[in-house]
């Protein structure tokens, strides 16, 4: 059964960006623009959880959760530009399971996502969570990567830039929507980047870099036959 989230947030870009990247892992999104419309929606239906802006029209974050956290135990992403210490702390206070601040990788708010429904359901085994592809092995909690029983070390963009290839195989993905993915919706840096960071992953890969398959004047994609 695909997982419900809702996703409560002002910003239209931005809840754009992460209704197309939760949609493309599987997830159902529902999408509340201020905090009434939020409360609308749950009394209409379940969720597994929710993603949470702050600064929010009508009914804030804060105040939101305050009133979520009376009567159930909904699994609650913060997100938000607030980053100072004393926001953290009042949002797990509230009862908020986990707080990103802005901006941030959707990658990194995914796998948080992702770990908060698997508690949730009482299906986290030993805390892992694996996957496998060709030559490919990741372990997506400890972020080890192997590569034909050798281990690997890559830096974090590198790990985010393999993973959303490998989330999306065999698929086309524009340098444009690698540099969403990967760096995040507000980043404006050269696509150029994109390139030189497919280069380095290759290196590292060695036999796993002929999965990372150029296509022309477009971008990347991942083949797991080779």
């Amino acid at each position: 059964m695909r997982k419900e989230i809702l996703l409560v947030e002002d910003d239209d870009a931005l809840r754009e960006i992460i209704v197309d990247y939760f949609s493309g892992a599987g997830l159902n999104v529902t999408e509340a623009c201020d905090g009434q419309h939020a409360l609308d929606a749950l009394e209409e239906a379940e969720y597994d959880l929710i993603l949470l802006d702050i600064m929010l029209p009508k009914v804030d974050g804060f105040s939101l959760c305050r009133r979520l956290r009376k009567d159930n135990d909904i699994p609650i992403i913060i997100i938000t530009a607030r980053s100072s210490d004393d926001d953290k702390l009042q949002g797990y206070e509230l009862g908020a399971d986990d707080y990103i601040t802005k901006p941030f990788s959707p990658r990194v708010l995914l796998a948080k996502s992702k770990n908060l429904i698997r508690r949730a359901d009482g299906t986290v085994v030993n805390g892992e969570e694996t996957i496998e592809a060709g030559y490919i092995f990741i372990n997506t909690l400890s972020y080890k990567v192997m590569v034909d029983g050798d281990k690997v070390d890559l830096s974090p963009k590198e790990y985010d830039l393999l993973l959303a290839l490998i989330e999306n195989r065999n698929r086309v993905m524009s340098r444009d929507a690698l540099l969403s993915k990967v760096w995040g919706f507000d980043y404006f840096g050269d696509l150029r980047t994109v390139d030189t960071h497919i280069k380095m992953l290759r290196a590292k890969l060695k036999q796993g870099a002929a999965h990372i398959v150029t296509q022309m004047k477009v971008g990347y994609k991942f083949e797991e036959d080779i």
